[in-house]
């Protein structure tokens, strides 16, 4: 089910729905390990109304990314520092390729 965005409700992908616990054990980490990727800020996750840590899946797709350079041994800033320059480069490359599809004259069938 896709929440509609017009009416203020989130996609499924951002739903915040999983506790810090149930997201550390999907993600077979350490409850320490996603506060300090939030300390790094690359993930923000959102409060319940009794200020608990709530994560998407979309989130926990990033914090898998962190979690994989991590293991293999790089620092947990310089994972996070990765994972957001990754995020950025994916995301400037959709937009060149709109850009380049929007502008491209169009061939003669």
């Amino acid at each position: 089910m896709t929440a509609d965005n017009s009416f203020g409700r989130l996609d499924d992908d951002d739903y915040p729905a999983y506790t810090m616990g149930r997201a550390a054990e999907i993600l077979n980490a350490t409850q320490s390990f996603l506060r300090a990727i939030g300390e790094a800020r690359l993930i923000t996750p959102l409060r319940s109304a009794g200020g608990h840590r709530r994560y998407s899946r979309y989130q926990l797709r990033i914090a898998a990314r962190a979690r994989e350079l991590v293991d293999q041994g790089t620092p947990i800033d310089a994972a996070c520092r990765i994972v957001i320059l990754e995020d950025q480069l994916e995301e400037a490359q959709r937009i060149n390729a709109e850009h380049h599809h929007t502008t491209s004259p169009s061939t003669p069938v």
